[in-house]
């Protein structure tokens, strides 16, 4: 007779479970649901499913909830606190079921959770299973988020300084780009200078050519109209000339973070700043956005390669997005190479960037930076300008 008031006792106090499998916990002033990862899953995928990624108060609030920190690994077959609150929907009104009363607010829980739905990630409506989803940041935040103007500073001239005196006056050549965002993000920098090669007795370091190259591809998208942002910066260098460019370790994240010394927390800085200001952009409606990812390889000093391509597997844009880059060079080598061979390949491949960001992505690799031939292609000059040009077009041509 004992047993049975225990169990009941048990059984009465068990977490809530709903019919997507998520459990909810205690918390003031309602609940935290609380989830298992997905196999493969990082922090931010799992940020990026429960679109809490726009907020930086939500991904902070989800290290504080689960005491970690970015560094942190995070494993499959352990639960988490998400920061998204549990209220049961009175079948009135948003409003009334969470205590508020801006309309406003209400509008974009009722829109959060419509998309979840609709995304399959909440399995009935709101309306339905009277169960309310409702992020933390709706309730603790008091964010003023804006996009600025420009993603270069500018002094309202088609000034960019981040270009060098020589480059920084950037006329409007066409409008071809207009309401199309970019991200770029050249590889490595700060504390790492990435592959290393020598040439003429001196070190190539692959985050100051990988730099140089997306800075002109930076500013050919802004002479077209579009909207750019160097996601890895350094404001004191610009676009350069000659062939050896010194190695420095001043570079910074957007927006002026000091990068990390570690590689997961700095790759996370970059993603980080992608997603949210493709989150942003994507709330003012642009419909057309893109990362690229520029880099230098690192292979035998015999081993000659092409300009070669990685995206995601599970991105269709991605992958197109490399084959037009891809098939523009080919068009290219075909013209200006004695041999007109081109061999560079596109390939998928699950890399950081790749996987942690939301826009489709391609990740480019320059060259091999011990070998002598390919140390050419962005050691003098012309080529480092013809790279960005070739790359420019084959990003741009194909742009709906």
């Amino acid at each position: 007779m004992k047993t049975i008031p225990f169990l009941f006792f048990l059984f009465f106090f068990l977490p809530p479970v709903d019919n997507a499998g998520h459990t909810f916990v205690e918390e003031a002033p309602a609940k935290y649901l609380r989830i298992k990862p997905r196999k493969g899953d990082g922090v931010l995928s799992i940020l990026r499913r429960y679109r809490l990624l726009e907020s930086e108060c939500d991904t902070k609030r989800f290290y504080e909830i689960n005491k970690l920190s970015p560094k942190s690994k995070i494993y499959s077959g352990k639960t988490y606190k998400l920061p998204i609150f549990i209220y049961e929907f009175n079948g009135k009104s948003i409003r009334s079921s969470i205590g508020i009363n801006d309309w406003d607010k209400a509008v974009r829980i009722q829109d959060y959770n419509n998309a979840l739905t609709k995304e399959g990630i909440k399995k009935k409506g709101f309306k339905e299973d009277k169960v309310l989803w409702v992020p933390y940041r709706e309730l603790f935040c008091d964010e003023k988020v804006r996009i600025e103007p420009v993603a270069i500073s500018s002094s309202g001239k088609r000034e960019f300084p981040i270009f060098g005196k020589k480059y920084a006056k950037t006329p409007l050549k066409s409008n071809k780009l207009k309401g199309k965002v970019y991200y770029l993000v050249s590889g490595h920098g700060g504390p790492d200078s990435g592959a290393v090669g020598n040439y003429a007795g001196k070190n190539l370091c692959e985050d100051e050519y990988a730099y140089d190259v997306t800075l002109r591809l930076c500013r050919k998208i802004i002479e077209h109209g579009g909207v750019a942002y160097m996601i890895t910066r350094d404001n004191n260098d610009g676009i350069r000339s000659g062939e050896i460019l010194p190695c420095d370790t001043d570079e910074t994240t957007w927006k002026d973070q000091k990068m990390f010394r570690s590689q997961k927390p700095r790759l996370l800085q970059r993603s980080n700043a992608v997603n949210t200001l493709y989150e942003l952009h994507k709330k003012s409606g642009a419909k057309y956005q893109r990362l690229v990812a520029i880099h230098i390889d690192s292979r035998s000093t015999k081993q000659r390669t092409d300009v070669f391509f990685y995206y995601h597997s599970s991105s269709k844009e991605g992958k197109k997005l490399a084959f037009n880059i891809r098939n523009e060079l080919k068009e290219k080598y075909a013209i200006h190479r004695k041999s007109g061979k081109y061999n560079g390949t596109v390939t998928p491949r699950d890399l950081h960037m790749l996987r942690e960001t939301l826009p489709p992505s391609v990740y480019i690799e320059l060259g091999n930076i011990r070998n002598p031939s390919d140390q050419k292609r962005f050691v003098l000059e012309y080529n480092r300008e013809a790279l960005a040009k070739w790359l420019f077009e084959g990003l741009t041509d194909f742009a709906p």
